[in-house]
């Protein structure tokens, strides 16, 4: 099937104008797609901020551009700056009855994702998926242990109901395997070197921070929510606090944590959201990016914080284990290993030459993984299951 005459309904429930590593990666695919001549039609809920649809109930797309139908949504309990989409099964059978795609491509599993696998069962539309969120991992971090194992089942039904499942490593792609998933691919993820440069340092800005030219800063972006471990973050940082009192903590982005967060911790810079310019100037203006995360599918603020050129200290996993090699472009603690991340906190806070060394080697490795290669292997993917390709 001709690249041009593929038209694809991407059903999502994460998508700029929210912010996070899910939304950015489904948008540079779907512009990625519309350059490369893909009809794309993105499903996703409205935003707050959005203003209520049209009778069309779509936003018309410029020229090589994609379109997007917006749905009512709910915030996510919990998660109050995420939102769901309601379901949307009969919206979506007159929609594709209308003008059929060739491809659905599912991205999430709340109830539009749900409703978007049984319409395009209904009407024979071959259909794709992507995991991008260890949902069944996140269980043990709100008290609830026991919903693991069923969160993880309902996962492997809703993906096996699909010709493919990408995800961004083979690791990944190899444990979901075990776990009975079917069609296991490889989507991996590129980063924006032109964007996110070192040349964005913004002296005024570490000023601002109390930080001197030589003086170590930390930063950490990630969702401010449990599942993403900042008790050891913070014990990290605060052993270096002791260490070096000179050092300077910056947190961007926002979550549930932030105000107990930020309430504890009164030296710690938070930001909350910014948009995708200040976090450029941000992550340039620090030195030290430490992520002790153990429930990423990959991690884009890791590349994102080698191309800024900043020294990664992570465990061995996702984005890091990818593209990382310990004490040669970053710091790898063994997974799980806490004595061996917060031993790379201390050095990259003590010893200025690793650090300035382990900058310039990640800067170096993020310029050999641009998006382009990556949305080249999915439109190769997605054109296979359009044509009926298992």
């Amino acid at each position: 099937m001709p690249v041009a005459s593929v038209k694809l309904a991407l059903v999502t429930e994460t998508f700029p104008p929210e912010i996070n590593g899910v939304a950015m990666t489904l948008g540079n695919l779907a512009t990625g797609l519309s350059a490369r001549g893909f009809a794309v039609t993105v499903h996703r809920p409205r935003q707050p901020a959005e203003a209520a649809p049209t009778a069309a109930s779509a936003k018309l797309p410029a020229a090589g551009s994609f379109r997007e139908v917006l749905y009512p949504g709910l915030p996510i309990p919990g998660y109050p700056l995420l939102r769901l989409g309601l379901p949307a099964r009969g919206r979506l059978l007159r929609a594709w009855r209308a003008e059929r795609p060739d491809v659905v491509h599912v991205a999430t599993e709340g109830p539009l994702g749900w409703s978007a696998l049984s319409a395009a069962d209904a009407l024979g539309i071959p259909l794709a998926s992507s995991f991008h969120t260890n949902f069944h991992s996140y269980s043990k971090h709100y008290g609830f242990n026991f919903l693991t194992r069923p969160a993880l089942a309902y996962l492997r039904w809703f993906h096996n109901r699909t010709r493919i499942t990408l995800s961004p490593t083979d690791a990944l792609n190899a444990e979901l395997t075990r776990d009975g998933f079917r069609g296991m691919k490889l989507l991996s993820r590129g980063v924006d070197t032109t964007h996110f440069t070192p040349s964005k340092r913004d002296p005024a800005l570490r000023a601002s921070w109390g930080a001197d030219p030589d003086d170590p800063v930390f930063l950490h972006v990630s969702r401010v929510a449990a599942e993403k471990n900042y008790a050891l973050l913070f014990r990290a940082w605060s052993e270096v606090r002791a260490a070096h009192p000179r050092a300077r903590f910056v947190l961007v982005s926002d979550g549930p944590l932030r105000k107990k967060l930020q309430r504890d911790h009164p030296w710690t810079t938070f930001t909350g959201f910014v948009d995708r310019d200040a976090l450029a100037r941000l992550y340039a203006s620090a030195d030290i990016f430490v992520y002790p995360s153990q429930t990423e599918t990959f991690g884009n603020v890791v590349t994102e914080a080698m191309a800024s050129g900043l020294a990664v200290c992570a465990y061995e996993y996702a984005a890091a284990a990818r593209y990382l090699k310990h004490r040669e472009t970053g710091w790898l603690a063994p997974f799980g290993d806490e004595s061996a991340l917060l031993a790379g906190t201390h050095a990259l806070a003590t010893d200025a030459e690793l650090r300035n060394t382990l900058r310039l080697r990640a800067r170096a490795t993020a310029e050999t993984i641009p998006w382009s290669s990556v949305i080249d292997g999915f439109a190769r993917d997605l054109r296979e299951v359009a044509a009926g390709a298992s």
